[in-house]
């Protein structure tokens, strides 16, 4: 893959098909509470553009950012890592 400088990549797990070439992707995060110090979990969606529409609901895959296409729309996806059994 081209380097494409500084731009952030996550893993999630596509959580529904919201539209054409557009899909939903949850992360998940263990963030440490900064006074009670015990694990909480953190969960952020973001829109990413599915350009072959080839992602199914359960799928882990990678995506990265890139310019806005739509208000909410910021990722794109590079690979699916696993699919949905």
């Amino acid at each position: 893959m081209v380097d494409r400088g500084r731009r952030k990549s996550r893993t999630g797990v596509v959580a529904r098909l919201a539209a054409d070439k557009t899909t939903v992707v949850v992360i998940e995060q263990l963030r440490k509470h900064t006074h009670y110090e015990k694990y909480v979990k953190r969960v952020k969606r973001l829109l990413v553009h599915d350009e072959h529409n080839e992602c199914r609901i359960g799928d882990r895959v990678k995506i990265m950012e890139t310019r806005p296409l739509s208000k909410r729309k910021h990722w794109r996806l590079v690979e699916i890592v696993e699919r949905a059994k």
